[in-house]
């Protein structure tokens, strides 16, 4: 349950971060790296979020003795 919260402050922090980051790059005129920045972000979440549904998956196969 612990780590389960920990990954949704990552995700949050990941998010504010990038949305302070892409804000003031569009400020500053440079949209083109506020959306490269965005992007990348994304993908980070992404990865995370993917690496525990493999773990999830995983955990299933072993409490069903899929394989």
């Amino acid at each position: 349950m612990g780590q389960n919260i920990d990954l949704i402050f990552k995700i949050a922090g990941i998010g504010i971060l990038v949305a302070v980051a892409s804000m003031g790059l569009k400020n500053s005129g440079k949209e083109d790296y506020g959306l490269a920045v965005t992007i990348t972000g994304i993908a980070v979440v992404l990865i995370m979020v993917i690496q525990m549904l493999g773990a999830l998956f995983n955990e299933v196969k072993s409490v069903f003795k899929l394989f």
